[in-house]
């Protein structure tokens, strides 16, 4: 059958070996019905393809009323799936609006004033995958992390300017941090700036620096990350975080490899690979008018989707032997229990909507605790034990709908911590706070 999940995408397994030889998906295309255009076809490259109106965009429509990044198609886990980039005119499959849906064999994709059929097709497209099962100091042997690994490696080899994406916890500050031990400039700095956790006021200087009496206080020369990553690797990450009065200065530094520091009308060269990381859909920030898409075409020379830990639940055994060594920890009894012992099928259960840092977290809170009694991953709500005291049970409640709140806040809201804080009617510096504590950021 042509549509079914099975087919979409397929790997090849190794005889003797749990690790795929190679991936593959099944060439899916979309054919315009009806309009001067009829008939045109257009092929998927990859299992993520962009449809728009922009150049850029994998699939370009000749449609005015289609916005730059309209709409995204990825096969997930076997099935194609379509997500409206929040489009000024939205999206539809067969007259039904939406904004994510299974896409079936056959349907019609409306977007603005033009239709697409989309098709499965039998000619098997192959992705390309790493032979490793690490990179740098990213562990798995999935298929999702090996072509992960494929595209790092070809940003290791080059300067090219990388944007990761993917959600909160899902490495990455790694894969930055990779790229650049992996590349030839791995003897120069790797500065990281975190623009979500910088004030809007102080992340100029903390990015470009300043002169002495550039402003009330500046007493001292202050050499900001640009200048400090010269010969290195600058990462920029929650780059979606970024104002956007100051989007522009940071597009004319990218492009123009050099800086000025506030106060001074010297312009200093800087030799500096650019790593971006948001866990924004960015596409989605430049139809909405919030992020720049000049700076975000500079930024997107290489793009990198890190998957979710839900999407490679079988790294989890490699990910806690390698976070147990990173914990100092390999030889307890809880280690033992976490490291292929009885508490590891409850680890491969549990969904970790906070991903590799809320595993690590976990695994953390457990070493401390040395209690396998108190080890149980939490899954569902907290157990009424009247045998505790009132404050102990109710503040695992609070715990829980903490956590609970804040997992739903930062999905409806796109992983935009600032939309969410505002949503929820608090400070941003304070939700990221709370994000924190939970092992959501």
């Amino acid at each position: 059958m042509a549509g079914h999940s099975d087919d979409i995408p397929r790997t090849t397994e190794a005889i003797g070996a749990g690790t795929p030889l190679r991936a593959t998906f099944r060439e899916c295309r979309l054919t315009v019905v009806g309009g001067e255009h009829d008939g045109t076809v257009h092929v998927f490259t990859s299992p993520r393809v962009v449809v728009g109106a922009d150049q850029s965009a994998d699939i370009v429509l000749p449609d005015t009323t289609l916005s730059r990044f309209h709409c995204e198609i990825e096969i997930d886990r076997g099935t194609p799936i379509v997500r409206d980039l929040r489009s000024r005119n939205g999206t539809r499959i067969d007259h039904v609006p939406i904004l994510e849906a299974p896409l079936r064999d056959g349907a019609i994709l409306m977007l603005g004033r033009t239709n697409l059929r989309f098709d499965i097709g039998t000619r098997h497209i192959e992705l390309r995958l790493s032979p490793r099962d690490r990179f740098g100091k990213l562990v798995g042997s999935s298929v999702a992390m090996r072509a992960v690994y494929a595209l790092l490696e070809a940003a290791a080899g080059s300067d090219s300017t990388v944007l990761l994406q993917g959600e909160s916890g899902t490495g990455k500050d790694l894969a930055a941090e990779s790229v650049h031990v992996e590349s030839a400039r791995r003897d120069g700095p790797f500065v990281v700036v975190d623009c979500g956790a910088i004030p809007a006021n102080l992340l100029e200087v903390e990015l470009f620096g300043h002169e002495v009496g550039a402003f009330t206080g500046a007493s001292s020369a202050h050499i900001g990350a640009f200048e400090a990553a010269i010969g290195g690797t600058i990462f920029l990450d929650e780059i979606g975080e970024l104002a956007l009065d100051l989007q522009p200065k940071l597009l004319r530094a990218i492009d123009r490899r050099e800086i000025q520091r506030i106060g001074s009308n010297k312009r200093i060269p800087i030799d500096v690979r650019v790593v971006a990381a948001s866990n924004r859909n960015l596409k989605e920030e430049v139809n909405a008018r919030r992020f720049r898409s000049d700076l975000y075409f500079r930024l997107a020379v290489l793009v990198v989707t890190m998957p979710p830990l839900r999407d490679r639940t079988g790294d989890i055994p490699a990910l806690v032997v390698a976070l147990l060594d990173l914990l100092g920890d390999r030889a307890s009894p809880m280690a033992k229990a976490l490291d292929g012992g009885e508490l590891l099928p409850e680890l491969l259960r549990h969904a970790w909507p906070g991903n590799v840092r809320e595993l690590r977290n976990y695994l953390e809170g457990c070493l401390v605790r040395q209690d396998s009694a108190q080890a149980a991953v939490p899954a569902g709500e907290p157990v009424i034990d009247i045998a505790r005291p009132l404050r102990e049970v109710r503040d695992r409640w609070v715990r829980h709908v903490e956590q609970r709140y804040l997992e739903r806040l930062l999905a409806a809201h796109g992983g935009n911590v600032s939309a969410a804080a505002r949503a929820a009617g608090v400070d941003r510096v304070h939700l990221h706070r709370l994000l924190v504590k939970h092992g959501l950021r």
